[in-house]
């Protein structure tokens, strides 16, 4: 189980903190649903045992800073309204006080975790960069935030590769993103990591972001297409396809999960999908093998995990794709 630390400043901003922060419980959810254990335990902690969000709702209950990360642990860092650049000011929301915890805690621990143990991940949603920058924990990597703290973000951290128009950007332990609603799009990137894409698209189902954003659209998971609509009987079949794609999915083993036709659920797939069922079959097949041969794995191998009979099946099906392409 992965633990997650957010890191709670005075005037946090509230959709940073509770977007990713629902979209990581709803993961435990739908695990426990497929009968497998909970990935993600959400700790909330800060230097002061209460704090007023942006909207001044006041949370409290908050843990103190630990003196030490534990293994694996992630470290999300919400944003805030702006970036306050007067001493008074810092020592009051915290900001010092956070950023000290970050040099001497987080930062050691992203370069080098104890032997054994998973590395750790520093997760940044807006502002929540800024602060990792002044904490000196970017170093050369690539890293992006909202678009009007983008020229900040460069004079923080000089040395580091500032992204501009990018949801978010993954380089080595440091994931960040461009704040508010990307925050969910960086947390689903982050449980298909940890989980599968198939837990990840059913979370993103549940919080009606059934278009999911990737740092780079043209890498998306194939099981991510075809899901921008809100017709629960299409999404039935996306899932049940998505997590058995070895499943012999005639079109009535498909018509059976939707609970419709075979002709009604073709209409509902071209209506809803853009695609015929038996299309979508084959382009969650053909995009898992491709994914699993660019890892690495031998092609008769790779072909067979991801649903297909023989190696034939597989090209003849590929070739249909770049054609309708």
């Amino acid at each position: 189980m992965v633990e997650i630390l957010f890191l709670v400043l005075p005037e946090t901003l509230l959709l940073d903190l509770a977007g990713p922060a629902e979209a990581f419980r709803l993961a435990n959810q739908q695990l426990a649903a497929r009968g497998r254990p909970a990935a993600f335990a959400l700790r909330f902690v800060s230097a002061q045992p209460e704090a007023a969000t942006s909207v001044g709702l006041q949370l409290a209950g908050l843990e103190p800073l630990p003196a030490t990360l534990p293994p694996g642990a992630w470290v999300l860092l919400p944003g805030r309204p702006g970036l306050k650049d007067t001493l008074p000011t810092l020592q009051r929301n915290g900001w010092l006080g956070a950023r000290h915890w970050l040099t001497t805690v987080v930062a050691p621990a992203l370069a080098a975790p104890p032997p054994g143990q998973p590395p750790h991940r520093l997760l940044t949603v807006c502002v929540g960069t800024l602060l990792a920058a002044d904490a000196g924990l970017l170093g050369r990597r690539q890293v992006t935030t909202h678009h009007e703290h983008l020229e900040a973000l460069a004079a923080l951290a000089p040395q580091a590769q500032v992204c501009a128009n990018r949801v978010f950007v993954v380089d080595g332990p440091v994931w960040s993103s461009a704040g508010i609603t990307a925050g969910i799009d960086l947390a689903l990137h982050c449980i298909g990591d940890a989980c599968g894409d198939a837990v990840a698209a059913a979370v993103a189902e549940t919080m009606v972001v059934f278009q999911r954003r990737g740092a780079d659209d043209p890498q998306r998971s194939p099981l991510l297409g075809g899901r921008n609509h809100l017709h629960p009987a299409v999404h039935r079949v996306q899932n049940a396809v998505c997590e058995h794609p070895g499943h012999d999915w005639d079109v009535p083993a498909l018509a059976a999960v939707a609970h419709v036709t075979p002709r009604h659920l073709a209409r509902l797939f071209k209506d809803h999908a853009g695609v015929s069922p038996r299309e979508y079959v084959e382009r969650i097949r053909g995009g898992l093998a491709e994914q699993a041969i660019a890892r690495g794995l031998p092609t008769a191998q790779a072909v067979e995990l991801a649903g297909f009979g023989t190696d034939r099946q597989w090209r003849r099906a590929r070739a249909r794709r770049r054609g309708q392409a």
